[in-house]
């Protein structure tokens, strides 16, 4: 568990590493704002990434999200107990595992209709999303007491 649980960490730090560098004003994967915009964020009519504050939001949050398989295989100390680092992996891969699914509904796909947003969504985010979820609660059921 501990191989999963640094390749979640690592895949979580380029994540926020991304989210970062779109705070501090960073284009790619688009050539300027609006088509950066309509690869990553997708929602109808968007015309400009989020706010730095925003970005910089999602980022601390990815960090934080980073650290917690590590944390939860003892990889380093933690001030919280095994029992309490379990659930709320469980919880993140909750919030990963939604995110993932909802990429497949007709709604999410009626409210982020930009391409190539939903194409790189459908192909790409949503299923990333999945594979994080799943390894989250997989770390998380194998650390809760039999």
């Amino acid at each position: 568990m501990t191989i999963l649980a640094f390749l979640l960490s690592f895949a979580l730090l380029l994540i926020t590493t991304l989210h970062v560098y779109w705070g501090i004003g960073g284009i790619w994967p688009g050539t300027d704002t609006k088509s950066c915009a309509h690869a990553v964020v997708g929602f109808r009519g968007v015309d400009e990434m989020p706010s730095p504050v925003a970005s910089f939001a999602v980022g601390g949050c990815l960090a934080l999200a980073t650290l917690w398989p590590l944390a939860l295989e003892g990889v380093f100390a933690a001030p919280f107990p095994k029992e309490g680092l379990a659930a709320t992996a469980l919880l993140i891969g909750l919030v990963f595992l939604g995110r993932g699914v909802a990429g497949f509904t007709p709604w999410w796909r009626r409210l982020t209709p930009e391409q190539p947003f939903a194409r790189l969504d459908q192909s790409l985010y949503s299923p990333l999303c999945l594979l994080i979820g799943a390894s989250f609660a997989i770390l998380a059921i194998t650390e809760f007491p039999a």
